[in-house]
């Protein structure tokens, strides 16, 4: 057996250290972020019914269209600003903040100052 883990297993098992703590409700839902080699996905997720309640990615293509690189910091604040946006449209105004066991800074860091730069509170 490998006793070396690698990146990603690691970083799940921070993600589900930091979700035993985290809930996120109708009145606080979760956003929760995922950042894969090339995109950057942000959802506000409601746990205690399971549903997604907004969601906003550089896969989207009006996002594609204004965006130079998607995988960029760049990218991730145009991702932070319309999921801000979408949020803010169906009334909500405050969140949970989960960042997937991923360190905050680079395109994470950027994805929750452009959030919170739109009016969300978290």
């Amino acid at each position: 057996m490998n006793k070396i883990p690698n990146r990603r297993a690691t970083r799940i098992r921070r993600h589900i250290r930091l979700r035993t703590h985290l809930e996120g409700g109708p009145m606080r839902p979760r956003l929760a972020i995922f950042r894969s080699l090339h995109h950057v996905y942000a959802q506000l997720i409601d746990d205690a019914s399971g549903r997604t309640l907004a969601a906003a990615s550089t896969t989207d293509a009006d996002l594609r269209k204004s965006l130079k690189s998607p995988s960029g910091a760049e990218g991730a604040a145009a991702v932070g600003k319309v999921v801000a946006e979408r949020a803010l449209k169906s009334g909500i105004e405050t969140v949970v903040f989960d960042r997937g066991g991923f360190p905050y800074h680079g395109r994470i860091k950027a994805l929750a100052e452009a959030a919170r730069g739109a009016g969300l509170k978290f």
